[in-house]
């Protein structure tokens, strides 16, 4: 829409999880550092949490991007499911993994069982698996998004899959990307098995002032952007108070404004561009409110 107009090659604001626009800030750099270093030094359980928004499911596919050969990824990102469903999802991704000449050999459909069965049989296929793969020399890491929608059972037989082990090291690593909902459930005294055994972890913060606008610099760079100064200084205010530093919203609010200024023909955005973004969206009004209760409660 105003891309040409900014002399822009893309959309630099999407809320698409893009690694091509993925920012080495400090708390993202180090948390895809901690990831890198826990799965080299073979750690079973490694932990990511942070607010909606702040870049978890970016991070996450970064980690995906940066793995080489020597690694055998399973991506979950939906895990709200029973612990058959998590076992039986679990074989099909490692499956994918499988050299062609075992995986044709490999019989996964399986005929018609009980629950019971069903989850046996995708146990014993996971653990041949991990067999094979240890055998090749591979590292499998099973990469977990959004692990707070986790039921309770599931995450406790998550916990179980780490048991299976050779003499020397564990057969499979588990990477947990999740909201601060799942810090809580942990916590609970009958998940505290799983809880000890989370070795590295790191919590994402949001970003502040100096982040932004290299965030925002960034982005434009990468979109084609070779002009001077779009956003003015009273306009990355505005934008730091609204969002909270959560790169989902400065996204959203700088696409918009993005689109403010480019209905008025302005080459550059004001601080009035930006405040008629954060009027047409209602979740930023309602999370500057919230943050406005709880200062004036304090």
């Amino acid at each position: 829409m105003y891309e040409s107009f900014f002399g822009l090659q893309e959309a630099p604001f999407t809320l698409t999880p893009n690694t091509h626009f993925f920012l080495k800030s400090e708390t993202h750099q180090q948390g895809l550092e901690m990831l890198l270093v826990a799965l080299e030094n073979k750690e079973g359980f490694i932990k990511i949490s942070g607010e909606v928004g702040t870049g978890k499911t970016l991070l996450c596919r970064k980690l995906l991007n940066s793995l080489d050969e020597s690694y055998v990824t399973a991506y979950i990102p939906n895990p709200n499911c029973s612990v058959e469903s998590l076992y039986c999802i679990l074989a099909d991704e490692l499956s994918t993994g499988l050299k062609p000449e075992h995986n044709a050999s490999d019989n996964s459909e399986l005929p018609a069982h009980s629950t019971g069965e069903k989850q046996v049989l995708a146990l014993q296929r996971i653990n041949h698996y991990l067999i094979k793969f240890a055998r090749e020399g591979k590292q499998v890491v099973l990469i977990i998004d959004e692990a707070q929608s986790m039921p309770e059972a599931t995450i406790e037989a998550l916990r179980l899959l780490t048991n299976l082990e050779t003499e020397s090291e564990k057969l499979l690593q588990v990477v947990l990307f999740g909201q601060p909902e799942l810090d809580t459930m942990l916590s609970k005294k009958h998940l505290r098995q799983l809880q000890q055994r989370i070795t590295f972890q790191h919590h994402i913060k949001p970003l502040n002032r100096e982040d932004i606008e290299h965030y925002i610099s960034h982005r434009m760079l990468l979109a084609g952007y070779n002009g001077g100064r779009l956003f003015e200084a009273k306009a990355i205010t505005i934008l730091v108070r609204a969002s909270g530093g959560i790169p989902r919203l400065v996204n959203v609010l700088c696409h918009k404004a993005l689109m403010s200024a480019y209905g008025q023909g302005s080459k550059l955005v004001q601080g009035k561009h930006m405040k008629a973004a954060i009027r047409d969206t209602e979740s930023i009004k309602s999370s500057i409110w919230r943050r406005l209760s709880w200062k004036f409660a304090l």
